[in-house]
């Protein structure tokens, strides 16, 4: 029985036990509050077939940009596309890092995006997800500087570094080169967006199952450097995601395509039920 469930059946008991000894106007007020403890027990028994995303962060985001962070503006994104879904916003600062075991047991899909303070992920936390993701299923979905967080690199295997990182780009064109992958459903052949920081190929990781999105970012002199811009894994039992562009000084996550894009990932990523 879940902690709500029996948070709920003990106040139905409270109020079955009130009725006994109160006046009627008392039994009236505590007939209420039976019809609100029991609509709130259907809820929860509801909630009980969602799924979950998680989306994480550790909190770094301008606040100019982000008000709410990156992984609330993701997950504002998210609440709009995906019915039957569970999105949990989570954060470095939170009590066990933002995802305690009870949350990480239920978690369908993990989204990552974090940049600064990569080391202070502790390594026990690391050696969950990289459990939850690798032998049981659950989705996991980098973002950008997020090649560098503890779980990326444990589940990749490999340095995810980049050839070059350069702030000096002006905007970023994503291609989509498998259009038959599920998280390029939907969306334009190509889109473009502001984007202030590129990284250049090659990117040291494992071979992509699928390299979803490819692209350039256009530089300040005119160039445009062509790179790797969406990638997609099997790892162990589940799948995996990693999008290049999400720079915090851009409002990347706000840009409808990527909040698409966002969406059909998580659908993409989630394991069989």
């Amino acid at each position: 029985m879940t902690e709500i469930s029996r948070r709920t059946l003990l106040g139905l008991g409270v109020v079955a036990a009130g009725g006994l000894v109160l006046g009627k106007s008392a039994q009236g007020a505590a007939a209420k509050n039976a019809t609100a403890l029991a609509g709130a027990a259907r809820t929860a028994a509801a909630r009980g077939g969602m799924r979950t995303v998680v989306v994480w962060s550790e909190g770094t985001a301008p606040k100019n940009v982000y008000p709410n962070d990156i992984n609330g503006a993701i997950a504002e994104g998210l609440k709009k596309s995906l019915t039957g879904w569970d999105v949990v916003v989570a954060n470095l600062s939170d009590a066990d890092q933002g995802l305690p075991d009870s949350l990480l047991a239920k978690c369908d899909v993990l989204i990552w995006w974090g940049h600064q303070r990569h080391k202070n992920v502790k390594d026990e936390l690391v050696g969950k997800i990289v459990k939850r993701v690798k032998d049981e299923g659950m989705g996991f979905i980098a973002l950008h500087s997020s090649h560098f967080a503890k779980p990326n690199l444990a589940l990749m295997g490999t340095p995810c570094s980049w050839g070059a990182y350069k702030g000096d780009s002006t905007t970023c064109t994503v291609k989509v080169k498998d259009a038959q992958h599920p998280i390029a459903k939907g969306l334009p052949a190509e889109f473009t967006f502001n984007h202030e920081e590129r990284y250049s190929d090659p990117y040291a990781v494992p071979p992509p199952k699928s390299l979803v999105f490819g692209g350039f970012h256009k530089v300040k002199d005119g160039s445009v450097d062509n790179a790797a811009m969406g990638l997609a894994w099997d790892v162990g039992k589940a799948k995996f995601f990693y999008f290049q562009p999400g720079h915090e000084t851009n409002p990347v996550f706000m840009d409808p395509n990527v909040q698409k894009l966002m969406a059909n990932a998580v659908k993409w990523a989630a394991p069989a039920k």
